[in-house]
């Protein structure tokens, strides 16, 4: 074999020297690197079973090692490749599609624990939600038994701030700075708005109905003509309900949002409570999507249409 046109991956397997044309591809490959007892967890494991938002990169685009937990070994380090060896017990293990890979669960707690920071443990937790591979509840039992674990603290501190019913990493960072940063709210994650007679108004980022303000992330696509016009008259309908707006840019300085974010806080206090014409009751004809809980009780044919937005299109 022509060692120009081909590299190991594993002991007796070898691919083109190409570089992998998928995450799940560089998933698959690591994997020839987990001896019998041992699994891929962390993101890579997330991945594997759906997750979106764990694109195996990091937010500057740069590629994370794939974690493996394996109870022992005598390899050396393999580039692209994080090794664990903390225990692992049978119920850790699943094997999905080929693959041997710790639960959701084990899989995100790893996350949390071994994050650069608690906003980046608080992503991982939220964007898992978001495709309903863990609960709240679940993480929290498997942290209230797991004394003693490395950065076991840390997944403490981001479970008290995780939410099941964020869209985007983006949106986690938005709410770390409103809430942890700004020290306002405490806001709501994508909860449906309606007016009096049961019209849906907005589904915001985020929301603190005390106050009665509505926050939106803007990517870069809301700066095109059309996309701007739908938001302006947005803003205008928003207002004339009784509810103050504010817009998160993408790139601004945070110190510039907060300003603006007290300011609407303040207008906001000056709203006569007579004034504000919107609610968050449910009207009879909506489906409620804003647990894991309720998405997972919903019907097939729900989950294609309420939740086609979440799911992680098939790998090449």
């Amino acid at each position: 074999m022509d060692g120009r046109y081909w590299r190991a991956v594993g002991p007796g397997w070898f691919r083109p020297v190409e570089p992998p044309a998928s995450v799940e591809q560089r998933i698959v490959e690591a994997s020839y690197r987990v001896p019998e007892d041992g699994a891929v967890t962390g993101w890579a494991a997330l991945r594997w079973l759906g997750g979106r938002w764990f694109t195996g990169t990091d937010v500057g685009g740069s590629p994370l090692d794939i974690p493996i937990t394996v109870l022992c070994t005598h390899r050396n380090h393999t580039a692209g490749i994080r090794q664990s060896k903390e225990r692992l017990r049978p119920s850790d293990l699943q094997r999905v599609d080929g693959l041997s890979v710790t639960t959701a669960v084990r899989a995100v707690t790893f996350e949390m624990r071994h994050a650069d920071s608690v906003v980046a443990a608080v992503t991982s937790l939220d964007m898992a939600c978001f495709n309903d591979l863990v609960s709240l509840a679940e993480v929290r039992s498997w942290v209230d038994e797991g004394k003693g674990w490395t950065g076991i603290q840390q997944a403490r501190d981001a479970l008290s701030l995780a939410d099941e019913n964020v869209w985007s990493p983006a949106e986690v960072r938005f709410r770390m700075l409103w809430t942890q940063t700004g020290e306002l709210g405490p806001v709501r994650c994508n909860v449906p708005i309606f007016d009096l007679h049961g019209r849906h108004l907005i589904t915001p980022d985020l929301f603190d109905p005390a106050a009665g303000v509505v926050g939106e992330y803007q990517g870069g696509h809301h700066f095109e003509r059309d996309q701007r016009r739908r938001d302006i008259a947005r803003e205008a309908l928003l207002r004339d309900h009784g509810l103050e707006y504010v817009e998160r840019v993408a790139g601004e300085e945070p110190t510039r949002f907060l300003i603006r974010l007290r300011s609407a806080y303040a207008r906001a206090a000056r709203q006569p409570a007579s004034e504000r014409r919107w609610t968050l009751d449910d009207p009879p004809s909506w489906t409620s999507t804003e647990t894991v809980a309720q998405r997972r009780g919903l019907s097939p044919h729900q989950r294609r249409i309420l939740l086609a937005h979440r799911q992680l299109d098939p790998a090449a």
